[in-house]
């Protein structure tokens, strides 16, 4: 009887929506706010025909303004997973006056206006700036070059590493290092075989985050960049330049292929993630 009675409740409906209900509720939201609009590009497009496509695409000035868009993103990127990875250790690992503080102020990119950003940012960076006046008897220069634009996305990106990797990193039992350390592994070898193949799945997940996030920004980089054609000028902002000039066949080509190269980056990425999770057995 207590059986019968124990899968009777079992089967009850459950107060949350069914799977039929929550899966047509996510399809429909996707398409409205992301596949749609998506589409949309696509369509506008193909409007074109192949030969206007490719002479949209294959321009000069888009062409050198893809590669830098891209080129800075992949190199904050980068640097965001060293770093940012890094700032979650000493967040994770340590105990120290004005913790709560930094921890908090890795936030801030969320909550600053990008554009805000790019001002703070451009009028310390520049030849007059605190920093800009250091480094200009030096012979280099960050604001108004492609330098500065490696700057600002390293600013709006450092947070999706480093709050991707800080959960995973709590949960790492410290009794498994201090177990290598006993059986004779050094740090190197602790962080090389115990630590980094625990994170590598969350700091591919804060890479793809904060190389999105960097392919797309615009509004903390305009102001630092110099926005010089063939030099420092982003693709987004020349697609906002292409609308000004009521070309909108040349502005959707252009957000056509950076939306063809970051799906096959992200992919890719995804890939690689996918690759480690089976290699080490995560996620299973």
């Amino acid at each position: 009887m207590s059986n019968a009675s124990t899968v009777w409740r079992f089967r009850q409906p459950s107060v949350l929506p069914g799977f039929g209900l929550a899966l047509g509720f996510t399809i429909a939201y996707l398409s409205l706010i992301v596949l749609i609009p998506l589409s949309g590009v696509g369509v506008r497009a193909a409007a074109l025909g192949w030969d206007g496509f490719w002479a949209m695409v294959t321009d000069e000035r888009t062409v050198k303004a893809l590669q830098v868009s891209f080129g800075t993103s992949l190199i904050a990127a980068f640097v965001n997973v060293v770093f940012g990875t890094l700032v979650a250790w000493v967040l994770v690992r340590y105990r120290f006056p004005g913790r709560r503080l930094i921890d908090a102020a890795v936030d801030l990119p969320f909550a600053l206006p990008t554009a805000v950003a790019g001002i703070a940012l451009a009028a310390i960076y520049a030849p007059n700036g605190w920093i800009g006046s250091l480094l200009a008897p030096l012979g280099i220069k960050v604001a108004f070059t492609p330098v500065g634009i490696v700057v600002a996305l390293i600013f709006v990106g450092l947070p999706f590493v480093v709050r991707t990797v800080q959960p995973v990193m709590e949960e790492i039992d410290r009794d498994v290092e201090e177990a290598a350390a006993t059986l004779g592994a050094n740090r190197f070898q602790t962080i090389t075989r115990i630590i980094l193949p625990s994170l590598t799945p969350a700091i591919l997940t804060g890479f793809g985050l904060a190389f999105a996030r960097a392919v797309g920004e615009y509004g903390s980089v305009i102001f630092i960049a110099g926005n010089i054609p063939y030099v420092s000028e982003i693709a987004p902002l020349l697609i906002v330049i292409r609308l000004e000039e009521f070309d909108y066949a040349g502005a959707t080509a252009i957000a056509a292929i950076m939306l063809v190269i970051s799906f096959f980056m992200l992919f890719a990425i995804n890939l690689v993630q996918a690759w480690n999770r089976r290699r080490y057995g995560y996620g299973s």
